[in-house]
């Protein structure tokens, strides 16, 4: 679960990390009056306009605005970008449009640096990195300088250890600026890594985080994601959080009737349960068809337990993308019968009045049963013997036989 920059700025203030001063604003009146507020709090006319969106590259896409005239020019920069699509490198073309503002007081930084926590799922430990490259994509300078990325491990038994934290600290030069600021790092890179492990993170990433002129180490941004497998424990505090605005509205759909849906850009649509054989359907799909511009429009796992009625609020789902030309449903029964799933596909089938071709792979438990109920259902319901030959056909579906 992803959350706004000011909200994960709330948890870190109350972990001890450094922040700036600033206020969430809804509408153009309170980030005027917001802007106010914090300009007689901090006595300096300069705040910034943030965007808040689930996504990065906020500034480039001009979702962060710098008012250096008071009030009255923060109020006519928020009538700009609050309302907007705003369109970053992770919010696709479409963009996302902006329903919240951030009005945060100004600093002056002498140096941006790049600090993030993450679950190393190799190592099984929480990893950290810190470049001198703050405010740049970290994607980018892992791929063109990796070097310039200093990473340490946190061993779970023993725990965090400032020597790691002073290590990360000296290979950023920290040093040179005054001789508080290495302790200062240390300190906040500790309370970083109590938001990691008492909030249930997955991922912690400040960019930038800034030096000022006194020697203070500040995160000047926040993003901070949540690790969904731990809701049971945060139910509340998660929900107050939680803004469905920024989720894809099909997702949360399938989300409410139990199952796992995330929404892709291509054009077949995918029914399959397990997650393994829904990334290893998504691959072969993509494998046969990408001479063809045939590509998965989803991952769809029903899971093991799925019921008919189920499988018809997953076809359902897949419909409600105009992209989709054509349905593969992959299906090794297991837990799940293949009857099942053949009953929900021809009710699926009748009751929505599908319009697109659907190849059915089934394989396992009562396969000849399922295969039965599919031949006798009197619909174009194109049967597939394995994966390669459901990709196969799903990719002549789509091309209309002309691959």
């Amino acid at each position: 679960m992803k959350i706004h920059e000011y909200q994960g700025k709330l948890i870190f203030a109350k972990y001890g990390v450094p922040i700036p001063k600033g206020y969430p604003a809804h509408t153009v009146l309170e980030a005027e009056a917001v802007a106010k507020r914090l300009i007689e709090e901090t006595k300096s006319n300069v705040v910034v306009v943030k965007a808040q969106i689930h996504a990065g590259g906020r500034g480039k896409g001009g979702g962060v605005k710098v008012a250096k005239g008071g009030a009255a020019e923060a109020k006519e920069l928020a009538q700009k970008i609050l309302g907007m699509q705003l369109i970053t490198h992770q919010t696709g073309p479409a963009g996302q449009k902006v329903r919240h503002l951030y009005i945060e007081q100004g600093l002056e930084m002498v140096k941006e640096l790049y600090l993030g926590a993450v679950i190393d799922r190799d190592r099984r430990r929480i990893a950290f990195m810190a470049s001198t490259e703050g405010g740049m994509e970290i994607e980018k300078v892992a791929e063109h300088t990796p070097e310039k990325i200093l990473t340490v491990h946190i061993d779970p038994i023993v725990g965090f250890s400032a020597f790691q934290a002073r290590e990360l600290a000296f290979g950023l030069g920290l040093q040179q600026y005054s001789k508080e600021t290495v302790g200062k790092f240390v300190k906040l890179m500790g309370a970083l890594y109590e938001v990691m492990i008492k909030e249930d993170c997955s991922l912690v990433e400040i960019n930038p985080l800034v030096v000022l002129k006194n020697g203070d180490v500040v995160a000047l941004d926040a993003k901070v994601n949540m690790d969904d497998n731990a809701e049971f424990r945060h139910k509340a505090q998660w929900a107050e959080v939680f803004d469905k605005d920024e989720e894809d509205p099909v997702e949360l759909e399938a989300k409410d009737v139990g199952l796992n849906y995330v929404s892709l850009d291509g054009n077949v649509g995918c029914l399959v349960n397990g997650a393994g054989l829904a990334m290893a359907t998504m691959d072969i799909i993509k494998h046969a068809g990408e001479k063809y511009g045939v590509a998965p429009a989803n991952f769809l796992d029903v899971g093991g337990g799925a019921n008919q009625e189920q499988v018809t609020k997953a076809f359902s789902m897949i419909l409600k993308s105009d992209k989709v030309k054509a349905i593969f449903v992959n299906i090794f029964g297991g837990i799940m019968k293949c009857d099942v799933i053949a009953m929900g596909v021809v009710a699926a089938a009748k009751n929505l009045g599908l319009k697109v071709p659907v190849v059915v792979r089934l394989e396992g438990t009562n396969v000849e049963l399922g295969k039965k109920i599919l031949r006798e259902s009197g619909l174009a319901i194109i049967p597939a013997d394995t994966m390669a030959d459901g990709a196969a056909k799903i990719v002549a579906a789509v091309t209309g036989g002309s691959k």
